[in-house]
């Protein structure tokens, strides 16, 4: 059963959720000022759809880009039906302008998307980057993708050269018509604009990426007559008249010139050149229609021109003429000749009696055209300007408003009745809901973002609210208030109604010129054109177009198709007949799973009862013209019928012949939010009409069978073929289609997630894992129906799988014959006849209870297929909601088919074949399974663990191990849990917890501590150790908080009193290199961070690290430094948990913990100088400082073990010098490093050394201590110093030096810093200021050198004697 190309059907594909969320971009404009009175211009829209659109390989694949224009605004959205973009909406705002029609401009290049705009005062580009630019791999096969217009905001769309005012010349002056925009080969943007007067001016901007001017040129008419006339004077030979106002304009590129076609008020047509700059053709449109008199003196306001470009036909031109009660199409194509010559051939002309054109859109081969009539209905056709010999066009059947009044049955609730209509996927917006609710004063934008079920209370809450407002009497009888209920909510469903009419308003036509997809372009959304099914399309053709049909799509036979199409006729006259309330009767029979044969007779009773219009004597006389109606009536449910051999999701489904690419590719096809409500609508879409046919069809043969031999010409063998073979058929045809029409339309349910995981813990005790689950999770404000949901999820691979598993993709795909055969593979995998049972296994999966009762409901009466298995999914529902009993009857019920049905067969499956099919089915595994569960949910934990080791199923025992972890520990039971003996099964516990420990998260579960006991009771020190370890390394990475530092200490030091009570030579624990619990969270495994692909792994061991013990307490000491820190600076808690340990002391130091710094630097060896050098620099500000800074001290003075002595006489600034002072004594270091550090920094900051510490560096390193003073020009102190040095060494005071032995003639040579003192005396002799201290030195110096010359003599003549002796 394939789609026509002689007919299409409109699928809205309006949001139901609430208006899209536009980012608004207002390009504010210098030198636009407001006009007077303002331009009043029509709402337009259009489309840009991209060069590869057709080809499933790359990423543009099904996307197009679509826009409406109205006012000053221009909203534009990205659309896809192979991914779900984002930040895919975005409305541009011109303050004090009007953007033409024709305005809105989108080309493409290869790394750039270029939209031009418009205004009738300003022109604008906006540079977008290419999808194929925007990501680096070919291979894209993510569901969600950023849209073009993600990075817009950051666009500079003001400046010059993507914006500017069209300059003020006198060819523009006034109010312009219509415009035409489009980039050049070169890349330069043009804009051509008609104005009042008749000419087209070309305003032009240089390339994005060049610097250039603004140009404007202007083509008119006097620079075609320049070529004919020549010197003629500008008064003989005419300049613009008003016949040459341009009404619409179209621009193709071509050997390297623009060409301007433009249509003129005076029904001329005229092609520039703008590199020529002059007019190279006109034609007179009127040569070209017939009776044209009295035409020219029309105005021909509503006149249209489109442009086709393909390789095969060349450039075609199709112009409207709007004439009224018979406008034309007249379709040409451009002709080349020598010279540069050009020509318009003649091609067709086609006509048309609807008067208000709305848009239409020219493609190489046909016309598509978008009226409005004078019921302000809409209505679009198509026609082939190249086949139709006949002239008459083809159908496109539009999705009609939903009906201005709902009926509302005795025996329902009229709220439930209004808002199941009002709800339904198929009637109403979301955006027309919620203004609706503005007007009961309720609506607001935060409903925009609400849920599906939210947005129906505030609806509810409205109109009751409204009602309980309007009640005047306090008592009133049920029927009464049921009328005022119907009033109301009739009044609520109004207001709904004109909203969606006016966002349901057709404003443009557009269609791919690659692929062929259609879309109507409403207001507030975009409806798809699918191909119409043939047998559709006899159902639901107008009385005009089924009478002049030439041939039956569905049959060769002529003789058979005039039956075919006599007996449709009697069809479409039934339906017309069928009263509302029999209609509503046959579906209330449907619902109630009443026989349709009864139901039928009972409406065809009414209608012979209630005949006033004669239509039976009608339809008798057409009855009695069919020849063979029981053939004709087999050839219409044959083409009805859904069922299939093929087996669909089965061995194809893998594609093998397909490679990587092509398997990528496929699975995006269709799979984004837009496709899977397209095809979801169409499929119910399809389901309801020929559920109204296989009713009018069964309807029609009980007339038959009323009317017997007065309307059969074969006699009694036809009428037994029709009661026995095609009343029950289209009974069962009835049926089916009603619950496709149901399914179709029934809403999937929101679904906790701990709901989702008992169902997966079933499914997986039933080995049905394979079955896709569902995270339903919020279906937020755009609900799925139970068929998208199917879709989603199973349906769509299902699918293209059956469609590409033994053909390859091929390189253009066309919109008629992929999208046909899309919705008809899903309708037949929906089918309840067909032996596949995907649809209600998804349904158990998506934990979709209700849907799925209601489902096996209504096909439990009539449908021979699968009736075990739905036996089965229905007890499985049942045990679900806790009804046991009715569970074990269903189980018990689908037993007797478990041989018969595939799906039962599955769960049956299992290694031991000898045993038969209804023993597997009642396997002991499976009970003990549902006794641990029925046992775990009573709370009776160890009849379920006694169940569990009894299980002879390691794989179910398992998972009921698992249940059982998951739920004591959701109970804190966690007693029982370690009390089990496990036996046979303790290393499967401890990975299960291991597994739950290392996925969720830290600080809400404990899986860790209950590890840690479990292993303490039964003393695995080791194991207890390493699991505290693991635990405080996650710690440590995750969670940088205090209270994560604080659990972190707490981890270590179980982890060292674990270790602790082990033998020394066992006190060790294995980390390894790479552990799971240490790798990045969301890491790839494939490629590190810069996205390099990483190298294989090393064969052979795994590389592990040993920690002992004293490692363990580093790691302890560290972990409690940064707590510490933490306790003291809890800002710094985020920080201290990833420094190291060098990073770790200066962190300490600047919060003033110089205690735990220097512990910490003697625990990992550092070097102390940060905590001196942090120490003196605080030192400097305290005794800089003011009160303020000493009162803040004393808090990280407490923090250090130094008795503080808070007496008056003892400021901050003296306790830190204490401090500093004792750390100097307790911690020396050679040469007296640290103290060289301080008075380095005392004297970088002009601080004046304290002579406590110059007592003591005198005695570590005076010579240092002389150079530092240099090093600054302490010159003063300097001389000083070397005063008392030179008296140090000569024995006066030399203990204050650390001299142990003065100069005398029998001790070793004494040594001076004489480099430092010349350095000094030169410096002391440079200044006046200081003569009297180079005086002393000096003399001091001349002191040292003679008494060392006398010692030296001394000591030479005691040598000599004593060499002499």
């Amino acid at each position: 059963m394939a789609a026509l190309d002689r007919s299409y059907i409109e699928i809205c594909g309006f949001e139901r959720s609430g208006a899209c969320r536009f980012r608004e971009v207002t390009v504010t404009q210098t030198g636009v000022s407001c006009l007077p009175g303002g331009l009043k211009v029509p709402d337009n829209a259009g489309a840009f759809h991209y060069e590869e659109s057709g080809n499933l390989s790359t990423v543009t694949s099904n996307r197009f880009v679509h826009w409406i224009t109205s006012g000053d605004t221009v909203q534009l959205v990205e659309e896809s039906l192979d991914i779900n973009l984002l930040n895919n909406a975005v409305k541009f705002k011109f303050p004090h302008c009007s953007v033409l029609p024709g305005g809105v401009s989108i080309q493409e290049t290869l790394y750039n998307v270029i939209i031009l705009i418009c205004t009738n005062q300003s022109v604008h580009r906006v540079l977008l980057p290419h999808p194929a630019r925007m990501y680096r791999s070919e291979l894209v096969s993510e569901l969600h993708m950023q849209s073009i217009f993600t990075d817009v905001g950051k666009l500079n769309l003001q400046d010059w050269p993507n914006s500017a005012v069209i300059p003020n010349v006198p060819g523009l002056s006034g109010s312009l018509s219509t415009s035409a925009a489009w980039l050049s080969l070169q890349g330069e943007a043009h804009f051509a604009l008609a104005s009042p007067s008749g000419g087209i001016a070309v305003v032009t901007l240089p390339r994005h990426d060049t610097q250039g001017d603004l140009s404007v040129v202007e083509l008119k008419r006097s620079s075609m007559m320049r070529r004919i006339s020549g010197w003629m004077p500008t008064a003989i030979r005419g300049e613009q008249s008003p016949g040459d106002l341009v009404l619409s304009m179209a621009v193709r590129e071509l050997e390297e010139d623009s060409f301007i076609f433009a249509l003129c008020q005076d029904h001329r047509l005229r092609m520039w050149s703008l590199r020529e700059q002059t007019c190279l053709l006109e034609i007179d449109i009127l040569e070209y229609m017939p009776a044209c008199r009295g035409v020219k003196r029309l105005s021909g306001q509503g006149h249209r021109l489109r442009l086709a470009f393909s390789p095969s036909t060349g450039l075609c031109l199709c112009v409207y003429l709007a004439v009224p009660q018979k406008g034309q199409f007249t379709v040409f194509q451009l002709v080349g000749t020598d010279n540069n010559r050009y020509s318009l051939e003649h091609i067709s002309s086609l006509f048309s009696t609807l008067e208000t054109l709305v848009d239409f859109s020219l493609t190489s081969s046909d016309v598509w055209a978008l009226w409005v009539d004078d019921s302000n209905a809409t209505v679009v056709k198509y026609i082939s300007f190249e086949q139709s010999a006949s002239g008459q066009w083809n159908q496109v059947f539009v999705q009609p408003l939903p009906e201005e009044e709902v009926p509302v049955g005795m025996d329902l609730d009229p709220r439930e009745t209004y808002l199941d209509v009002l709800f339904s996927p198929l009637h109403f917006s979301a955006a027309a809901i919620i203004k609706a609710l503005q007007i009961y004063g309720r609506g607001s934008e935060e409903l925009l973002d609400s849920s599906w079920e939210t947005l129906k209370k505030e609806v509810t809450l409205a109109v009751e609210s409204e009602l309980q407002s309007s009640v005047t009497e306090f008592e009133f009888s049920q029927e009464e208030y049921r009328q005022l209920q119907e009033e109301f909510w009739s009044r609520f469903y109004s207001c709904c109604l004109q909203y969606q009419e006016v966002l349901s308003s057709p404003l443009g036509l557009t269609v791919d010129p690659h692929t062929g997809m259609g879309c109507l372009l409403r207001k507030s959304f975009v409806s798809f054109l699918l191909p119409c099914f043939a047998v559709d399309h006899l159902y639901l053709s107008y009385d005009q177009y089924l009478m002049s049909e030439e041939d039956t799509p569905i049959t060769e036979d002529p003789d058979v198709g005039r039956d075919v199409l006599q007996l449709v006729q009697c069809v479409r006259l039934l339906s017309d007949s069928v009263s509302g309330e029999m209609a509503y009767e046959m579906e209330k029979a449907l619902e109630y799973l009443q026989t349709p044969e009864r139901a039928a007779e009972l409406v065809m009773e009414d209608m012979l009862c209630n005949d006033s219009k004669n239509a039976i004597a009608d339809i008798q006389s057409i009855m009695q013209d069919v020849r063979n109606p029981t053939t004709a009536m087999m050839v219409l449910l044959r083409e009805l019928e859904l069922e299939t051999d093929l087996e669909l999701g089965g061995e194809g489904s893998a594609m093998p012949d397909q490679t990587l690419s092509s398997r990528l590719s496929l699975s995006r096809l269709y799979s984004s939010s837009t496709a899977v409500s397209l095809l979801g609508q169409a499929v119910c879409h399809m389901a309801m009409t020929r559920a109204m046919f296989c009713r009018d069809l069964l309807i029609l043969q009980k007339l038959y069978l009323h009317f017997g031999d007065n309307v059969f010409l074969g006699g009694g063998n036809q009428l037994l073929q029709l009661q026995q073979d095609l009343i029950p058929r289209t009974s069962h045809l009835l049926s089916s289609y009603h619950l496709l029409k149901h399914v179709s339309c029934s809403l999937a349910s929101s679904v906790a997630m701990d709901t989702i995981d008992v169902n997966l813990q079933n499914l997986t005790a039933l080995e049905l894992t394979d079955t896709p689950s569902i995270c339903c999770g919020r279906l937020g404000l755009c609900p799925q129906t139970v068929v998208e949901l199917f879709y989603r999820t199973a349906g769509r691979k299902l699918v293209v799988s059956q469609m590409f598993s033994h053909q390859q993709i091929p390189s253009l795909l066309l919109w008629s014959t992929v999208i046909s055969s899309v919705v008809q593979l899903l309708a037949q995998l929906l089918w309840p006849s067909n032996p596949g049972f995907q649809f209600p296994e998804c349904l158990l999966a998506g934990c979709q209870y209700l849907q799925l009762q209601e489902y096996v409901r209504l096909i439990s009466p009539w449908c021979q297929v699968n009736v075990g298995s739905c036996r089965f999914v229905l007890g499985q529902c049942y045990l679900a909601n806790g009804e046991g009993q009715k569970a074990l009857q269903c189980f018990q019920e689908a037993a007797s088919e478990v041989e018969k049905e595939d799906f039962l067969m599955k769960l049956v499956a299992s290694e031991d074949e000898e045993a038969p099919p209804r023993m597997q089915y009642y396997n002991k595994a499976a009970l003990w399974t549902r006794m641990f569960k029925h046992h775990l949910d009573l709370g009776h934990n160890s009849e379920a663990y006694e169940a569990l080791t009894q299980n002879p199923d390691s794989s179910m025992q398992l998972d009921c191990l698992r249940q059982l972890v998951v739920v004591l520990c959701e109970r804190s039971q966690l007693r029982d849990l370690v009390q089990f003996p496990y036996v046979n099964l303790h290393d499967e516990v401890v990975n299960i917890i291991e597994s739950r420990a290392r996925g969720l998260d830290l600080l809400t579960h404990n899986y860790y501590e209950l590890l840690y006991a479990f292993h303490i009771g039964r003393h695995n020190y080791r194991k207890a150790g390493t699991v505290m370890f693991e635990f405080g390394m996650r710690l440590g990475r995750e969670v940088r908080t205090r209270l994560g530092l604080q659990k972190q200490v707490n981890c270590y030091l179980a982890a060292l009193n674990c270790l602790r009570l082990i033998r020394p030579e066992y006190a060790w624990i294995v980390q390894p290199a790479a552990s799971s619990a240490c790798k990045r969270a969301g890491a790839s495994p494939k490629r590190n961070s810069d996205g390099d692909i990483l190298g294989e792994p090393a064969t052979g061991r795994q590389q592990v690290d040993i920690l002992e013990l004293q490692n363990l307490e580093k790691e302890y000491f560290l972990s409690r430094s940064r707590l510490t820190l933490a306790q003291h600076h809890p800002s710094s808690a985020a920080v201290a948990g990833a420094v190291s340990e060098a990073e770790l002391v200066t962190l300490l130091v600047q919060n003033g913990l110089f205690d735990s710094a220097l512990s910490l630097c003697h625990t990992f060896k550092l070097d102390l100088s940060p905590v001196f050098e942090g120490l003196a620099f605080k030192c400097i500000k305290l005794q800089l400082g003011g009160e303020e800074s000493q009162n803040e001290a004393w808090s990280w003075l407490a923090a250090n073990h130094l008795s503080v002595i808070n007496t008056k006489e003892s400021s901050a600034a003296d306790e830190a010098w204490r401090l500093l002072a004792s750390y100097l004594d307790r911690y020396p270091s050679t040469n007296g490093q640290h103290h060289r550090l301080v008075i380095h920094k005392l004297l970088s900051h002009g601080v004046p050394l304290p002579d406590w510490l110059i007592q003591s560096y005198k005695r570590a390193d005076a010579p240092s201590l002389l150079r530092l003073l240099l090093n600054f020009d302490q010159l003063e102190s300097a001389a000083e110093l070397v005063l008392e040095y030179v008296d140090a060494v000569l024995g006066r005071g030399h203990q204050y030096f650390g001299i142990q032995n003065p100069l005398s003639a029998t001790s070793h040579p004494a040594w001076l810093p004489y480099t430092a003192i010349d350095q000094l005396l030169r410096a002391l002799s440079e200044t006046q200021t200081h003569n009297t201290l180079h005086t002393r030195v000096q003399d001091k110096l001349d002191e040292y050198h003679r008494t060392v010359r006398q010692l030296s003599a001394l000591r030479l003549t005691t040598q000599r004697r004593q060499i002499t002796t």
